[in-house]
């Protein structure tokens, strides 16, 4: 018995394609070997998931999914047990024996005549699989290379192209279902989730990032080594720094045609000692604060 891909992402089979869409995800999170590793039985339901997504967010493959005209896996499910009744079909030929039924007949009647040239029987393109890949910030950025699951038994190395976003297709031409009857294989559209980085933040083609710094370094001044998407540079700290400046690094975006804002932050250290405390008290601007919100 074949199995069921509404129940293999637990979605009732008058889901929306968005009430897909979202329980694939759900169960990509839970399951991706990344998250659970060694685990067989989350790496075999990841994958069943993966090919059941694949079926129900196609909107064509999945009307002849509910149609029974493809199984689960994406095969043609036709039957040519019974023939329609008609002129030169199931009647008696000479001796009264029923004539055999003609292949070509039935292709041309499924789809077209189109269908039996060239000596071809019912060719067609083969469907196009639909799945998402979550690929790391820096890896979205610069551009990379990921090993992706197509089906069960078939990988496929993709190429990420650099400056890709969430909600970005690639198209893999020929990476599909095979093809019916000779037909050409379908494609393997791939939509493109960027995972969030702990440090950068992207805004069109510029990079955000906020830098704390030293009360020495943001009062005297400093070069350090400041993280960007394509590796540390030497970033120069004016003296007289405070937090909320804001530094640009020419160049720095993505793929090279945005810049790196660094946002100062200012922190004091975690244990204030005696002598920092002695100092602030002799310092001459111990009085001085700055304005607060709503004041004048």
């Amino acid at each position: 018995m074949t199995w069921d891909p509404y129940a293999a992402l637990s979605v009732p089979r008058t889901a929306s394609p968005e009430e897909i869409r979202r329980a694939y995800h759900k169960l990509v999170k839970e399951l991706h070997p990344d998250v659970r590793p060694g685990d067989k039985a989350a790496e075999e339901r990841f994958k069943r998931v993966s090919s059941a997504y694949a079926l129900l967010s196609d909107a064509a493959t999945r009307t002849r999914f509910d149609r029974g005209e493809i199984d689960a896996d994406g095969n043609e499910k036709m039957s040519f047990g019974s023939r329609p009744q008609g002129a030169n079909r199931g009647q008696a030929g000479p001796g009264g024996a029923e004539s055999p039924f003609d292949l070509g007949d039935i292709f041309s009647d499924l789809f077209g005549s189109a269908g039996t040239r060239n000596g071809g029987f019912g060719r067609m393109r083969g469907r196009d699989i639909r799945f998402s890949l979550e690929i790391d910030f820096l890896d979205a950025v610069n551009g990379g290379k990921r090993r992706v699951q197509l089906t069960e038994s078939r990988t496929l190395d993709v190429a990420i192209p650099p400056g890709v976003e969430t909600g970005q297709v690639l198209r893999l031409k020929s990476q599909g279902g095979s093809g019916v009857q000779g037909g050409p294989p379908g494609d393997a559209l791939v939509e493109l989730v960027v995972k969030p980085h702990p440090i950068f933040r992207r805004d069109g083609q510029d990079i955000h990032m906020d830098l704390p710094i030293s009360l020495v370094e943001a009062v005297e001044g400093a070069k350090i080594a400041a993280p960007t998407v394509s590796g540390p540079v030497a970033l120069q700290i004016p003296a007289g720094a405070n937090t909320g400046m804001m530094l640009r690094l020419k160049g720095k975006g993505v793929t090279g045609a945005g810049d790196q804002l660094v946002r100062l932050q200012v922190m004091l250290p975690e244990a204030i000692d005696d002598e920092l405390k002695s100092f602030i008290r002799r310092w001459n601007g111990r009085n001085w604060r700055p304005a607060r919100p709503g004041e004048r």
